[in-house]
């Protein structure tokens, strides 16, 4: 279906909503919003796509499967959920299966995709604390490696966009500088760090920390940890799991009290998600999923069986928001942490047409990406795709 406007009852902009009106789209781009006196007669309402800044795999595909295919399967079922973007996030595995894993991002991200646009790739692992290694084998951990880390940037050519590390390694903070420096996103994970040096760290030029609260020194009154750095910390990009298992509900309402618009959704989803209950691979682990929860075979939990749209609603949930606040901490606030806020993450003029419709009952009704429509329910949008 060809369109070049979108009629919508409600548009989200960058400063709330727009009733009644009309975007132009031309080449991918928005190049209009207007209101407009023609009455929409659908409850349909337009928001900026979601971006998945961390997600390992879905649908049985994973990026470490170093396949086009199994990329172009997760991009098509993001766009089934209202993203439009997201990283292809590695696992701690050989040196050559993470090689083969970032060159094929970079094969892909020239190929094309099939719906969310994928925006490069995200190292996590194997720059580790054992202590909280969580699903990363902890024979395959070490020290960051600035040597083994310009391999890695050379072969992904440019489409690695983010490394994660844990910054208690004595080279961390040298190399955190090093990759500030050459405007490579960093962020602390995996850590028993201690407060002070995660302060370092971010002082360094470390963007954040990955999923907060899992996987990191936690909160003590004398000992304040790495999450207590990721709480009150000006500027700390803080990831997040919102699937009612990897965070309590008041733990993640005070993260959003904390932190604000540096609260990031992510979905750390793995390749069980879309799929069903049973026994997985996740990098050299063995997994098992139970009522969609990932643990490994010592209980510990192992990324996600979710989805940003599911996050957001569980947000607006726990935090007491309202629906659009909470969709913002999965579209433009993720968009400005990764640096791409120029051309993603709002619905305004210039930028790229990466929609959601709902309906008014905050259920998808397609998803467009660069002007394309990539996803479309059974809906008929005739009136609203003109």
């Amino acid at each position: 279906m060809e369109f070049e406007k979108i009629h919508a009852k409600q548009v989200l902009t960058p400063v709330g909503w727009l009733e009644n009106a009309m975007i132009t789209i031309k080449n991918g781009k928005i190049i209009k919003i207007e209101q407009t006196n023609k009455v929409c007669s659908d409850n349909i309402k337009v928001l900026p796509a979601l971006i998945d800044t961390h997600i390992h795999g879905v649908m049985g595909a994973d990026t470490m499967d170093a396949t086009h295919e199994a990329l172009n399967t997760m991009s098509s079922f993001l766009a089934r959920h209202g993203i439009g973007a997201f990283l292809a996030t590695t696992v701690t595995e050989s040196h050559e299966k993470i090689e083969a894993a970032l060159v094929q991002v970079k094969h892909s991200i020239k190929q094309g995709v099939a719906g969310a646009t994928l925006l490069g790739s995200y190292l996590e692992g194997p720059f580790f604390n054992s202590v909280h290694k969580g699903a990363h084998p902890e024979t395959l951990l070490h020290a960051p490696d600035r040597n083994l880390i310009e391999k890695w940037l050379d072969l992904a050519e440019g489409t690695l966009k983010c490394i994660a590390l844990a910054p208690e390694y004595p080279n961390a903070l040298e190399i955190i500088e090093w990759l500030r420096s050459i405007n490579i996103r960093i962020m602390i994970g995996h850590t028993n760090a201690d407060y002070q040096t995660t302060k370092a760290a971010l002082l360094a030029g470390a963007s954040g920390v990955v999923h907060c609260y899992n996987g990191m020194s936690g909160l003590h009154h004398r000992n304040p940890g790495v999450v207590g750095a990721a709480l009150t910390i000006d500027n700390c990009q803080t990831e997040i799991i919102i699937d009612g298992h990897h965070v309590h509900p008041a733990a993640v309402n005070i993260a959003h009290k904390c932190c604000g618009k540096n609260l990031l959704l992510i979905s750390d989803a793995m390749r069980a998600t879309g799929m069903s209950d049973g026994d997985y691979q996740l990098g050299k682990l063995k997994v098992h999923v139970q009522d969609h929860v990932v643990r490994t075979e010592d209980g510990g939990l192992a990324g996600s069986t979710l989805t940003i749209n599911r996050a957001v609603t569980n947000l607006a949930d726990y935090a007491n928001i309202s629906f659009e606040q909470a969709w913002l901490h999965g579209s433009s606030y993720p968009a400005k942490a990764l640096g791409i806020d120029h051309y993603l993450g709002d619905i305004a003029v210039g930028k790229q047409a990466n929609l959601v419709l709902l309906n008014a009952n905050n259920q998808l009704m397609a998803t467009i990406v660069n002007g394309n429509i990539v996803y479309q329910t059974a809906a008929d949008l005739t009136d609203i795709l003109i």
